[in-house]
Order: structure tokens, then sequence, then C-alpha cells
């Protein structure tokens, strides 16, 4: 056998055992998971024959690479729910939406804000944002908490996964040249087969999988919740401006890119404004005042509702942490490279083979951005010798390969795990099965949509 060929199999294979034994350490040996993270990380390295100081270094550099955007979300993002909370706000978003729809209705309003808020801004800042509101909806309907909690990552995932200007599919739109690409048909496209995939994902399974699974009320979202009555809590449209305020900068400076041209100093000032972590940073500063000043909080009563947050926080971050330092031992590793020469040569549809490829990377890598911007670069000389691919819905089906079988080595599995209080074989049975089911339908509709404008056009 040729010695390339048995190194990327061996090498796939460690991979198999390496997540096959978080899963073991974690369940059956009730393990810390950032403990069982870090072990598997160093094993997995040490077993692929990277150098010992290399394994510790790509650990290093994965965890101090995800927490560097995942630390400041978190962080100002537990801070804003605990205001909107504390203030009375999520319960008054809640009852209104109550009277709105209808508690029947509760779990479709849900995906469907999550949707709509999902579209601008990143997940992880997504369920921050909604994550007091749903948590707040569950105990004054006594919904069990994943009835709601599910239609909302579903609802957030679909967003994020397959529409621009989320990171994935802009970089894949960018290996493909912009020119080539038609992003608002993209948008178009995404929006199109998103919606459908978060229905079936969100709040239809749900119905299937809550009564196996009621899910509870705790971890950081209990944390979150006011159970006190509020003297002066803000209004409806004062807690939804808030709330949303991140989402309206983020929005902007998306706005701001499509139609001011670069170096331009208006564009500049709102993508600093539209970013992660400045947007949650204005919304945290705006929600001292509206949830704490007008609400009748002294400034000491509003510096220890922040402070009460760090500890559910670093809980998340340090396993959130760990899960980019585990992939970024599988990228290091070169896991990905094995892969892409095991699917290499197939004589597939390049829509299919576009989501085969990235669904593969995805499961390997844990990334969905770099699972997709790898598929992209693979992809691309493919397309170029090929006419006649819808470039639009090759990206919509390489999102939704980016999304399939979420496990241990991505950072949104633990995300899910701990904002809804689940655990591990929880989370699998849950959080991974909607996200194949996304990844799954979508690609049938992407299918299907092409199919008719094959036919049609």
């Amino acid at each position: 056998m040729d010695l390339g060929l048995a190194h990327n199999t061996a090498l796939l294979l460690w991979t198999g055992l390496a997540v096959a034994g978080l899963v073991v350490l974690i369940v059956g040996f009730k393990l810390n998971a950032f403990v069982a993270l870090t072990l598997a990380s160093l094993g997995l390295g040490l077993a692929s024959g990277m150098e010992m100081t290399a394994v510790a270094k790509a650990f290093q550099d994965g965890v101090g690479g995800t927490l560097g955007f995942i630390a400041v979300v978190v962080g100002l993002g537990t801070m804003l729910g605990k205001m909107l909370a504390e203030s009375g706000g999520a319960e008054v978003i809640a009852r209104t939406l109550i009277r709105a729809c209808g508690e029947r209705r509760l779990p479709w309003a849900v995906m469907f804000v999550a949707f709509l808020i999902g579209l601008p801004v990143f997940f992880g800042v997504g369920v921050v944002l909604l994550v007091p509101i749903v948590f707040t909806l569950a105990r004054t309907t006594q919904t069990p908490l994943l009835q709601l909690g599910i239609p909302m990552v579903a609802g957030l995932s679909a967003a994020h996964g397959l529409v621009p200007p989320h990171p994935g599919v802009m970089a894949a739109i960018a290996v493909f040249e912009p020119g080539r690409v038609d992003v608002g048909k993209t948008i178009l496209y995404g929006i199109l087969v998103g919606l459908p995939v978060a229905v079936l994902a969100g709040p239809l399974f749900a119905k299937l999988i809550v009564p196996k699974i009621p899910g509870r009320i705790g971890g950081i979202g209990e944390q979150l919740m006011n159970p006190k009555p509020v003297a002066n809590p803000p209004s409806f449209a004062t807690a939804l401006f808030t709330i949303l305020l991140p989402v309206l900068l983020m929005l902007l400076a998306t706005l701001a890119d499509f139609v001011l041209p670069k170096g331009d100093r208006l564009r500049a000032w709102a993508d600093f404004l539209g970013s992660p972590a400045m947007a949650m940073l204005a919304a945290v500063l705006v929600s001292f005042v509206t949830f704490g000043t007008h609400c009748g909080f002294a400034r000491a009563q509003i510096l220890k509702f922040t402070e009460d947050c760090v500890g559910p926080a670093a809980a998340i971050m340090l396993v959130v942490g760990a899960g980019g330092g585990f992939g970024k031992v599988l990228d290091v590793a070169e896991v990905d490279q094995a892969i892409i020469l095991r699917v290499a040569g197939t004589s597939l549809s390049p829509l299919l083979l576009g989501w085969l490829i990235t669904g593969v990377l995805r499961v390997a890598v844990g990334s969905a951005t770099v699972a997709i911007t790898l598929a992209a670069g693979i992809m691309a000389p493919l397309v170029a010798a090929t006419p006649g691919v819808n470039l639009e819905l090759l990206i919509v089906a390489m999102g939704a390969g980016s999304l399939i079988l979420s496990h241990l080595n991505d950072g949104g599995f633990w995300f899910v795990k701990e904002y809804l209080n689940l655990s591990v074989a929880e989370t699998l049975k849950t959080w991974t099965v909607l996200e194949t089911i996304i990844a799954v339908a979508g690609l049938l509709l992407v299918l299907v949509f092409d199919a008719i404008i094959r036919y049609c056009f």
C-alpha cells in the first residue's frame, strides 16, 4: 500500500477513535468536558505523528482563537441577558408574544423570530440574546424548555449556515469570485431553503423529540432569570429596542458594505459599530440606562448584576474554547487533507459533491466556516471546468453541508448544551440530529430548486 494512503487511512481512524473516546470519557466516565476535550486533543495529535510541542501549541492556539470572539460575545451577552431579566424586560417581551401568538403557536413564533435575528448576527450572539426570553416563556407558560429552545437554535442555525452575509457562505462566494456569483440570488435562495428547513428542524422536530427529552430550567439560563416582580419594568418598545440594538448595528454594517465604497469613512464607522464585540458592548451600555437606572436600580445594583454573570459565562468559555482547541489539532494534523484525498475524483453532481465534501470536512474539523471555505477551494477548479453549474445554489448546498452532524469538536455543540442545560447524550439526540435535518433537507430543497430552474428557464 502507498505510504501516503496508509497514513491518511490511519489518520482518519485515529480521528474516529478520538471522537468516540470523547463520548466515552464524558458520558461513560462523567469526566469534565474541558478535561476530556484536552485529553482527546493531545491523544489525537500524538497519534497522528505531530511533535509534542506542536500538539500543545495547536491546542493552545485553537483555544485562544476561539475565545478571542466567544469570550466577548458570551461575557457581554450574559450581562445584557441579566439586565433584561432583572429589569422585567424579558417578562414584558414574553407576555407580549404570548398575547400576540397564543401559547400553542409559541414554538413557531420563536423559530421565526430567531431566523430573522439570525440573518445579521452570529449564532452565538443570537443565542445569548434570545435565551432569557425563551426561558421566561417556558417558565410563564409551563412549556417544556426544549419545546421553545429547539425552534430557537434551529432558526438561528439555518440563517447562520445558509444565508449571506454570514462568514461561511461569504467565504465560498469569495473563492468562486463575487463577479460570477450573484449575492442577491444567494440570499434569496438561502432564505427560500432556510425557512422551510428551520420549520422542519425546529417546531416539527421538537414535537417528536421533546416527549423523550423534556429538558429543564437550569444552568446559565436560570442564572439570567429573575423570579422577583419588578416595580417599574421597561416598556415593550424599550425592551425590544435594547435587545435588538446589536442586530440593528450589525445589519447597518452589512448594508453599508453593500452600498458604500471601500475607504468611505461612514462605512468604516458602520463596520466598527457593527462588529459583534462593539455592537454587544453598545447594547450593554444602553441597557445600563434602559434596564437599569430607568427601572429604578442604583449603580451598585447594576454592578452586582453584571458580576453575577461571570461564573456561568466562564464555564461556557472554557468548554467552547477546548472545542476550538480540539478542532485546531485536527486542522494542524491535516485531517482535512486526508478527507480531500478520499473524496477527490468522484463523478457526482457538483451540487451533491459540494455538499458531501463540505459535510465530511465539517464532521472532521468541527467549524462550519472552515469546512465550507476548504470545500470551496476544492470545488472551484471543478466548477470552472463544468459549464451550467448554478453557483448560487451550490453555495447554499455547501452551507447546508457545513451544518451536518455537529458533535463534540464544534463550539456550537457546547454552546447549546450549556445554555439549554442538556447532558452530552441529550445534546447529541437533539442538537446533532437537528443540524443533520437542516443539512439533509437543505440539500434536497436545493436539488428541487435546481431541477425547477433547469426545467423552466
